[in-house]
């Protein structure tokens, strides 16, 4: 086990679980903090140095859903919602709402610990990608300066909204982004709920990008909640 610096707080009620969550934490070398309300999760973290939030919505004071809300009132510090309700359109909300992924219990060990550092990476990239003009996953790359997409070296010619939309997927990477939130990014706030176009689009997008569209390998469908673009 080596030693990491990340601090992660566990939020979470259920004693079996927080300590499940805690020792699989520990042997991948993080240090923790706990807690089993909202109230107590927020004081933790207005007090103390946090790295990442492993959040269960269904806490004995309040909603997960609000703890997110308030800490997306001041904070960009990743949110991993860790919780039994599996519907899509609760995931979807705590997405929109500001949480950066979603764990639907019961979940392995493995699939914990993969989450948890794509969270991490993503954290490690905020930074630079503000200041880095060009982003690369696997052989695809963006520069933003000149608006180019290139794959293996070549150039990849895409409309001005699929180039908006590859774009916003990459200064995202490795987190799911929902569906009303890319149409409110790519088409405006007043378009609606319409999901056909954003279909659309993405068809021709993949098309473009990935080598077999129909098993793409850079932009992961959330079945029921939006897109991810993969983190290499």
């Amino acid at each position: 086990m080596s030693t990491r610096n990340e601090i992660i707080l566990v939020v979470e009620d259920n004693v079996q679980i927080r300590n499940f969550i805690t020792y699989v934490l520990k042997e991948e070398g993080f240090s923790t903090l706990t807690s089993s309300t909202a109230q107590g999760a927020l004081t933790a973290i207005v007090t103390q140095h946090i790295d990442l939030i492993l959040l269960d919505l269904g806490l004995p004071d309040f909603d997960g859903m609000e703890v997110i809300r308030k800490v997306r009132e001041w904070s960009d510090i990743p949110i991993i919602v860790v919780s039994a309700r599996d519907q899509d359109k609760e995931k979807a909300d705590a997405l929109d709402t500001g949480a950066d992924d979603y764990l639907t219990k019961p979940f392995s060990a493995t699939e914990l610990m993969a989450r948890i550092r794509v969270a991490i990476r993503h954290l490690s990239k905020i930074g630079m990608n503000k200041s880095q003009p060009v982003l690369k996953v696997g052989e695809l790359s963006i520069d933003f300066d000149k608006r180019q997409v290139t794959k293996n070296g070549e150039p990849i010619h895409l409309t001005p909204m699929e180039y908006n939309l590859l774009s916003l997927l990459f200064k995202n990477m490795g987190k799911v982004l929902t569906t009303q939130y890319i149409l409110r990014e790519i088409y405006g706030v007043g378009y609606g709920t319409d999901t056909q176009a954003l279909r659309a689009l993405m068809a021709g997008l993949r098309r473009k990008i990935e080598t077999v569209p129909a098993k793409p390998h850079y932009i992961m469908t959330e079945i029921g909640v939006g897109y991810r673009l993969i983190d290499e």
